[in-house]
């Protein structure tokens, strides 16, 4: 069935067509070469593919992010501030981060130092307290954050019910959803392809519990996007200020 609403296109499928595993874009055909000689350890385990993938942001950052991170709540204490990726902030000299202002991005933190651990997503905009940008009560902890490029302003993403691509999916083309039960797709989320423009998926519906980064590319299990489960319940587009002033995402308390 299809659902469809502006000129965005949701539709849900009880089975999907064979796919062929696409190469992710980057820029020099040297990092390219470099990817290919390594690229088959790295998909044998989720962990290393989701660490490229940063790895890779890294290099390929945006023009223009910067980012300041406060030690205390609503923006107190001593002040950081970055413009590129950092894979360890305490060993940059950050104790804590107890709020973070967002000059120009969006930004990925983890709670893990090498970007590892539970992902928060921040847009342009000012997050004075840790709840302000999680609602998962599971850590208030970020430990590294790096630049998310954002290159499209299209956005086409496929989700699928079991890994390797196959199963049920639910393809979402230029949308913002926050149930896929309200599109009748009441699955398991086990892999991912993302066609175009750059998503994060979340746990429950609204936008709530953990948050998963989805950059254009293929997750074949949901251990290459970082979930412990294969749960995803609404996603979101995330747009940067070329196209948008301040991104798309705006939270209602």
């Amino acid at each position: 069935m299809e659902f469809s609403r502006r000129s965005c296109c949701i539709s849900v499928q009880i089975m999907c067509c064979p796919v062929q595993k696409q190469p992710i874009n980057s820029r020099g055909g040297r990092r390219v070469a470099e990817r290919g000689q390594r690229g088959q350890e790295q998909r044998r385990a989720g962990g290393a593919a989701r660490a490229e993938r940063g790895d890779r942001a890294t290099k390929q950052q945006p023009a223009s992010s910067k980012i300041a991170i406060f030690e205390q709540e609503n923006f107190q204490g001593r002040c950081h501030e970055l413009n590129g990726a950092c894979p360890n902030l305490k060993e940059a000299g950050v104790e804590k981060v107890g709020s973070i202002l967002v000059h120009a991005g969006p930004w990925v933190g983890y709670e893990q130092a090498s970007c590892k651990g539970e992902q928060f997503v921040f847009e342009k905009g000012e997050y004075p307290r840790w709840d302000s940008w999680t609602n998962s009560r599971r850590s208030d902890s970020i430990t590294s954050l790096r630049p998310i490029k954002v290159d499209s302003q299209e956005h086409k993403i496929v989700l699928y019910e079991n890994p390797g691509f196959t199963g049920k999916k639910i393809e979402i083309i230029d949308d913002d959803v926050p149930s896929f039960h309200a599109h009748g797709y009441q699955e398991k989320v086990s892999s991912v392809r993302v066609q175009s423009g750059t998503w994060v998926g979340y746990q429950y519906p609204g936008y709530r519990g953990y948050q998963y980064l989805f950059e254009k590319g293929d997750y074949k299990d949901s251990s290459e996007f970082g979930a412990q489960h294969p749960q995803i319940q609404s996603v979101r587009r995330i747009r940067d200020m070329q196209w948008h002033q301040r991104g798309a995402y705006h939270p209602i308390n």
